[in-house]
């Protein structure tokens, strides 16, 4: 799907496109197949969902998601994690089917800003691109796939700021950890062999890293 660098083509779209969710649920549901749905999540956010699913006695399961092993200090840490959909309804447990989202005013970021998405390049960068899977994008994928950056800001007109939100946050936390490296407070190995990162693991602490 289209993916946006500080070089943007024109195209043609008509400028009446406006986006409206559909509250289809697409978004909260795990994708059949070898997909693995992403809802990612940062540690104040997971914090802030843990609270209400203990008060709404839900079960409520995140995993670890974006993390980086220190092998200084011997920690893993953590920039994000990721919402669980290996449920009964293999979905966020927040969605109802009546209602759509129950936690609409504490919502993280990455749903904030759907169908628009941060798409990991590599380690340490992103790129903001528009969900293939949303109905919406569905319907108009033709249009979409060559929309130039100012159309993008006015077809999600709301969600845009919310992904260049999302955008900045994650460039911030990559940046404390560049910072904490050139200060020789952690060393991230930048090759690692997939056994050694699965012992790093089972076995290190876990050290949030936020930011304001």
């Amino acid at each position: 799907m289209t993916s946006y660098s500080p070089y943007y083509k024109i195209s043609n779209l008509r400028m009446s496109l406006k986006y409206k969710c559909r509250m289809c649920g697409t978004c909260c549901h795990e994708v059949p197949g070898d997909y693995v749905k992403r809802i990612p999540l940062y540690p104040d956010e997971a914090n802030t969902l843990i609270e209400i699913a203990k008060e709404r006695d839900i079960e409520f399961k995140i995993i670890e998601d974006l993390v980086f092993p220190d092998i200084q200090n011997e920690n893993i840490l953590i920039i994000t994690y990721r919402i669980r959909l290996d449920n009964e309804n293999q979905s966020c447990p927040f969605y109802d089917d009546c209602y759509g989202c129950t936690v609409h005013d504490n919502k993280p970021l990455a749903c904030q800003a759907y169908p628009l998405a941060l798409k990991r390049v590599d380690a340490f960068n992103f790129e903001i691109t528009i969900d293939p899977l949303c109905n919406f994008v569905t319907e108009y994928y033709n249009e979409l796939e060559s929309i130039d950056l100012e159309q993008l800001k006015e077809i999600f007109k709301e969600e845009y700021p919310k992904a260049e939100n999302f955008y900045r946050k994650n460039k911030k936390l990559i940046f404390k950890i560049r910072k904490l490296e050139a200060l020789k407070k952690i060393i991230i190995p930048r090759q690692i062999s997939l056994e050694e990162f699965n012992k790093y693991l089972q076995n290190w602490n876990r050290e949030n890293i936020s930011v304001k």
